[in-house]
């Protein structure tokens, strides 16, 4: 039998659709199917090529300002989607930031900023828009985790912590929501070439010492995360709960 992936009648929400992985997951939903409300601090105005590509699919692209970071906001996203009756049937909480720095010289405020858009902009979306799953009995809440949910990581103790904490995050929900319909699972991806590792790709050692760790001997493209977020998306993925799946070229395996 032939698997095939239909999220037609679903409407999705990326968030930090603009570009990278989330502009590759924003597309591979569209081509199973589904609408999609693409959030950005401002992807309204820089989402042109973005929005051509999903409508090509013939699904609808609706692109949402909202800066993650402000819980003000986030609030204001959920009520402005109350209020045009937008039912999200799909939640992708992927946007995410770095800062790099040695730990003994990591500034609260990057600290903060950090645990702002990576878990607690999650952490909120997931119980507001999961909520109404939950009373509708079906929805699907893939978050996007990192190999750093398992490791510590260097320079970036911060972002560990806080990919860390969503992989749990993600189990608590699952244990919670299973029995009422709704999936919460979580993909991990690893080393993925995007703007928040152009600082590594930039250095040559830190690259072949990455690589030789890698049993797939490359950097990951934004499509090799789109795919396993479509699957945890779909109906193939029903029985699927609180599972933090790596998509990492083997990173975890070596």
């Amino acid at each position: 039998m032939a698997l095939t992936i239909d999220l037609s009648g679903k409407t999705a929400l990326v968030t930090g659709a603009s570009r990278g992985i989330g502009a590759a997951i924003a597309k591979g939903l569209a081509e199973a199917g589904a609408d999609v409300v693409g959030i950005g601090t401002s992807i309204e105005t820089g989402s042109a090529d973005l929005k051509a590509e999903i409508e090509n699919a013939g699904v609808r692209f609706t692109p949402i300002n909202c800066d993650l970071a402000s819980r003000e906001q986030i609030s204001g996203l959920v009520e402005r989607l109350t209020r045009d009756q937008v039912q999200i049937d799909i939640l992708v909480n992927n946007a995410g930031i770095i800062r790099r720095t040695e730990a003994a010289s990591h500034a609260v405020e990057d600290w903060d900023a950090v645990m702002a858009v990576n878990l607690d902009a999650a952490f909120l979306l997931s119980r507001d828009l999961g909520g109404k799953m939950v009373e509708r009995g079906s929805g699907k809440i893939i978050n996007i985790a990192s190999v750093l949910s398992f490791q510590g990581g260097i320079l970036v103790p911060g972002y560990a912590a806080a990919k860390g904490a969503l992989a749990q995050l993600t189990r608590s929900f699952a244990n919670e929501w299973a029995s009422k319909g709704v999936n919460v699972n979580a993909v991990a991806p690893g080393y993925i070439a995007t703007d928040n590792t152009a600082a590594l790709q930039a250095d040559e050692k830190r690259i072949a010492d990455l690589m030789a760790r890698v049993p797939a001997g490359r950097w990951g493209t934004p499509e090799d995360i789109a795919g396993p977020v479509t699957f945890l998306a779909s109906n193939h993925a029903n029985f699927i709960h609180g599972a933090v799946l790596p998509a990492d070229g083997g990173w975890l395996a070596r």
